[in-house]
């Protein structure tokens, strides 16, 4: 019961971190990501934040902050 309880946590995290990725937060984002991956490391959130550290190792802010 309690591992459910946990999926159930881990797939609400990853949801935030959804939705906090699509506002550009991306630090919030990255956090949830990371918060389900320590409850269940199954969750998709593990490949999510990988995603979104890949996309903002490549981003050059040099483009964005003339």
């Amino acid at each position: 019961m309690e591992g459910n309880r946990e999926k159930l946590q881990a797939e609400a995290l990853y949801r935030r971190g959804n939705e906090l990725r699509k506002q550009q937060q991306w630090a919030d984002a990255i956090n949830a990501y990371e918060q389900a991956a320590a409850l269940d490391p199954q969750s998709p959130a593990v490949a999510a934040k990988q995603m979104l550290n890949d996309i903002l190792a490549f981003r050059c802010n040099d483009y964005y902050n003339p």
